[in-house]
């Protein structure tokens, strides 16, 4: 079993940078994948990063490479997520899972928090 806990959301600026953390407890932490996914009103829920159990291996959806980096700190039972050059496209609910493998799809994370807020001004 596995509990998530995300925090670090707000109200930014355009071009204005946040970094999102999602702390763990249970178990599995350490030896599980992460990833980080995002729901904006009336859309389904999208994949933005994953992580493998060792932080050694990531994947990013195409429209955050260059600005998004996921991480993770073990001993501190954490993931990060620090996103620079936002943009109002950004703005969702952003949600930290963890699972089996660190893919892009919904189904593959077990384990999910209860969201935090992003959203970005124009």
């Amino acid at each position: 079993q596995v509990q998530l806990v995300e925090s670090g959301g707000g109200l930014v600026q355009a071009g204005g940078s946040l970094r999102l953390s999602c702390a763990a407890s249970g178990r599995n932490f350490r030896s599980a994948a992460m990833g980080w996914f995002r729901q904006a009103p009336g859309t389904e829920r999208e994949f933005v990063a994953g992580i493998s159990w060792s932080g050694v291996s990531t994947n990013y959806v195409d429209s955050v490479k260059g600005r998004f980096t996921i991480s993770r700190d073990n001993a501190k039972k954490t993931v990060y997520l620090q996103m620079n050059s936002l943009e109002p496209e950004d703005t969702a609910v952003y949600y930290c899972a963890v699972g089996p493998y660190y893919d892009g799809r919904v189904s593959t994370y077990a384990y999910w928090g209860q969201g935090t807020q992003v959203t970005v001004s124009s």
